[in-house]
């Protein structure tokens, strides 16, 4: 008992296993689900249609009995007529009690014919209506593989132009304006450097210029002063 019933849950497992597996199948390849489940109505469809031909095929022998039925009650009405007017009696209540069954009978047999022409009817709008969800379902297929093709499209150029990134451009570009703004600064700092020596160089010339003109001053007044000088001890 206990082997069976581990036999039937491994089976289970193994089932749904096989399900899932399918599943995951039919998820990455939707025409395999879609033509699945057109085939499976297709099946279904088969079925319904022979199921349909047999309830068609009965309908039409009920019709047969009841007109052969109805036929054969119309003679023996005349037969029965026939009996009463010619005073055969006996004749006439044979055949009054099989008319009798007859006409029970033939109403038995025209309500089965009833329902099976219901039948019949239920079973050809079934079979339609089977037929035009397959079309549907066709349909509905070629609609949504289109989608999908549209959309893998769609998500392939979408990749494609994620994958062309911009940002090697974007930094070869930042490296080209950083060197252009180096270069710049290079240029402005080697002007102003150039400016710089200038200035010093005109800062220790005058410097220069003003222990030359000092110096000058200095002679000339040590000369005006031993010009001074002179003249003072010639007067005395």
């Amino acid at each position: 008992m206990a082997d069976i019933n581990f036999m039937g849950r491994l089976s289970n497992l193994w089932s749904g296993f096989v399900s899932l597996w399918i599943t995951d199948v039919e998820k990455r390849h939707p025409e395999i689900a879609y033509q699945n489940a057109i085939d499976s109505m297709i099946e279904k469809y088969g079925k319904l249609k022979s199921a349909t031909a047999a309830i068609m095929r009965r309908r039409e022998e009920i019709s047969a009995r009841l007109e052969s039925e109805r036929g054969e009650l119309a003679a023996i009405s005349a037969d029965l007529n026939a009996a009463l007017a010619t005073g055969q009696d006996e004749l006439g209540i044979v055949l009054i009690q099989k008319k009798n069954a007859l006409e029970a009978s033939t109403r038995a047999l025209e309500q089965e014919m009833e329902q099976a022409r219901a039948d019949a009817q239920e079973a050809k709008d079934s079979l339609i209506q089977v037929k035009a969800e397959i079309q549907k379902l066709k349909d509905e297929k070629d609609r949504m593989l289109a989608q999908m093709l549209s959309a893998q499209a769609r998500l392939k150029i979408q990749n494609q132009l994620e994958g062309l990134s911009v940002d090697a451009e974007v930094r070869a570009l930042d490296n080209v304006r950083e060197h252009i703004k180096n270069t710049v600064a290079e240029a402005r700092m080697g002007s102003e450097l150039r400016d710089s020596d200038l200035d010093v160089k005109l800062a220790k010339l005058r410097q220069s210029s003003g222990a030359i003109t000092a110096r000058q001053q200095l002679e000339e007044m040590k000369r005006a002063r031993n010009v001074q000088t002179d003249a003072t001890g010639k007067a005395m």
